[in-house]
């Protein structure tokens, strides 16, 4: 599947328009490599960790990290409904907070409601992007994100395909 969106701005008088591509990639379970159906599987099984009492979607999320080790994490709702937090968040807030100089090579998402895995994949909600960019940001490698659906798996080479106009700490000094 390919994607392309249309960004078109005024610059002083003259206006210009840009195209940004973005490349996804569509398989299926068993075309994954072994690594990552391994992550995809820890991300499906996270979903029975969540805590979604009020929207009864349930997403997991699982990380790889550049020293071999797997966090994982999934949703977290709260009746103060600001309060919770998504499943993307959880894991590389605690890869971030317990592995703060192992860059997160890739991340797996899996999301169930209804009593079965979502038949297309889920996308991250835009908070989750952020934080996504950013941990890639932070180590300069990509960090590739694997969206599960039971009918197709998009595989993204980057966040930046996911995001790709982002926001960084320099962004804030002008």
């Amino acid at each position: 599947m390919h994607y392309l969106c249309r960004l078109i701005g005024y610059f002083g008088s003259t206006m210009k328009e840009y195209t940004i591509e973005t490349k996804i990639r569509s398989c299926q379970f068993d075309e994954l490599t072994a690594e990552q159906q391994a992550l995809v599987n820890d991300a499906k099984q996270m979903t029975a960790n969540s805590y979604s009492p009020y929207s009864r979607f349930r997403v997991g999320a699982a990380a790889r990290l550049s020293n071999g080790v797997v966090v994982k994490g999934c949703n977290q709702e709260n009746a103060a409904f600001p309060s919770g937090l998504c499943a993307e968040r959880t894991t590389l807030f605690a890869a971030n907070a317990n592995y703060p100089n192992h860059a997160v090579q890739s991340l797996a998402i899996a999301c169930y409601t209804d009593g079965h895995f979502t038949s297309e994949p889920g996308a991250p909600c835009g908070a989750c992007r952020q934080v996504m960019l950013e941990t890639e940001h932070r180590f300069g490698k990509p960090m590739e994100v694997i969206l599960y659906g039971e009918k197709e798996i998009y595989v993204f080479d980057s966040v930046t395909s996911l995001l790709p106009l982002g926001f960084f700490a320099e962004d804030l000094h002008g």
